[in-house]
């Protein structure tokens, strides 16, 4: 299946809605994300990412068959590391195992070098979250380290892997 990645629209905020409002999706997300999920949020963050300064974040929307049923995006680091970016991506649980994820990822981190000066991007799956790993793995991410007790979700402290792919050569 061709993933589809897509500038958001305010018409998406119900779909998003939708997928994120799904405790085993966030289980696998930072915290801050409000459960539940209203339009309202969605429609929040969709304006913030459309009115986000250009070349600070870059966000899109997975599409599947006219569905945002998922999303990605990239945020540019500050100071020294304003040369990379950190990813986050989900799909709402119904389009799991599809390969929408991984086609997602590898367009936007096609996108992002391509149209920037960004030359690292990195991602900080939890460890025990094996679909997400393997996601990164296939779109050419290279494990880097586990960061050990990197984090408390869920009343347990978990571990982290760090991840990251950089700019091809020749870019």
């Amino acid at each position: 299946m061709e993933t589809v990645i897509r500038p958001w629209r305010s018409a998406d905020s119900a779909s998003l809605a939708e997928a994120l409002n799904n405790k085993r999706v966030l289980d696998n997300l930072r915290d801050g994300l409000p459960f539940p999920y209203t339009e309202c949020d969605a429609a929040q963050y969709i304006e913030a990412m459309l009115s986000a300064p250009p070349g600070s974040v870059y966000a899109f929307a997975i599409d599947c068959g006219g569905l945002a049923v998922g999303s990605v995006s990239l945020t540019r680091g500050v100071n020294i590391h304003r040369r990379t970016a950190e990813l986050g991506y989900y799909v709402g649980e119904p389009y799991w195992g599809r390969g929408l994820a991984t086609g997602a990822v590898r367009a936007a981190c096609e996108y992002v070098f391509g149209h920037s000066d960004i030359v690292r991007i990195f991602a900080e799956p939890f460890a025990a979250n094996a679909a997400s790993r393997r996601v990164l793995e296939k779109s050419g991410f290279r494990l880097e380290g586990v960061l050990r007790a990197n984090a408390f979700k869920n009343g347990a402290v978990l571990d982290m892997c760090m991840y990251s792919l950089l700019r091809p050569s020749g870019r």
